[in-house]
């Protein structure tokens, strides 16, 4: 077995978008609160519409969590699907994020498993060309995520639901909860938005600092990609993204699931289940993909 020079791992944002309802949900989590917080009254005053200023800094908050410039982290990711139970140690270098697979199924990596993801990190760094391809896909997804965020004004109604409890994943904070589901007057303009028109849900804010906290996504209805011939999602799917505060001004993903059944191009049906959790959250110092890549396979494995 040959070592995959082109797996990698990313952030959470990118991940999801792999699959094209999550890349939609991710887009929505940037923008969902951004006409209900222009539209809500505040607490303190009752009649008084919050300022459209008040729901920009939402969206920028997102895009710099998406983009985190000049901010790395360094944490561990526990993807659960239908390939097994993978942990991965995972570090934010300038060139983009570098991992390495440490545990499987709870179990250490045998001798074999060790040495195929050893090869393969050594493999990028014999050929940063492979690298900086990976790189370029990763920044296509970006840009697509962006401009699905400047859509999201326009294609949500959103619903304040006072007196929903408090999420509790960031002490000391408050958070302001809608409901959202899709504008009957928005059209689509590219395929990938389309996905929007079969989403609804709840959303957490925390007041302050006007960061999503937690979001919430049920697929209610049939959406089609390309009139149905590139994908179909099925209702019934649901979705939720948990973001928290690490520091040093810093919000990042902390949880993400799916569980959404996809028909690709009329033929091939997907289930797909798949659970993301980061912890153990560290600030890095900015460095080369290479140094993170060195970094990495430098750290002892967990024996446990």
């Amino acid at each position: 077995m040959k070592p995959d020079r082109k797996q990698g791992v990313v952030p959470l944002q990118l991940l999801a978008r792999r699959h094209v309802a999550a890349l939609c949900f991710l887009a929505l989590s940037g923008n969902a609160i951004q006409i209900s917080l222009a539209q809500q009254s505040s607490k303190d005053a009752p009649s008084a519409p919050l300022p459209r200023s008040w729901a920009v800094d939402v969206v920028n908050n997102e895009m710099e969590i998406l983009n985190h410039k000049g901010s790395y982290l360094r944490y561990r990711m526990r993807v659960v699907n239908a390939r097994g139970d993978i942990v991965r140690d995972v570090i934010e270098s300038k060139d983009g994020t570098v991992a390495r697979t440490i545990l499987r199924d709870g179990k250490p990596l045998t001798d074999e498993q060790d040495k195929l993801e050893r090869d393969r990190l050594n493999g990028l760094l014999q050929s940063p060309a492979d690298f900086l391809k990976r790189a370029r896909n990763d920044d296509s997804d970006k840009k697509i995520a962006d401009s699905l965020m400047h859509l999201m004004p326009d294609a949500m109604i959103y619903t304040p639901t006072p007196g929903q409890p408090q999420t509790g994943r960031n002490p000391g904070m408050t958070e302001a909860v809608f409901d959202y589901e899709p504008n009957p007057k928005f059209d689509p303009p590219t395929t990938k938005a389309e996905a929007l028109r079969g989403l609804k849900g709840r959303v957490w804010v925390e007041r302050k600092g006007r960061h999503l906290v937690r979001m919430e996504g049920n697929i209610f209805r049939d959406v089609n990609f390309g009139w149905g011939l590139l994908a179909h999602i099925y209702p019934g799917g649901q979705l939720a993204l948990d973001q928290v505060d690490v520091g040093n001004g810093r919000w990042t993903f902390s949880h993400f699931s799916e569980r959404l059944t996809v028909r690709l191009l009329l033929v091939k049906t997907l289930n797909i289940n798949t659970t993301i959790d980061a912890s153990d959250f560290q600030h890095m110092p900015a460095m080369s993909y290479q140094d993170a890549i060195k970094m990495l396979l430098a750290t002892p494995l967990p024996t446990h």
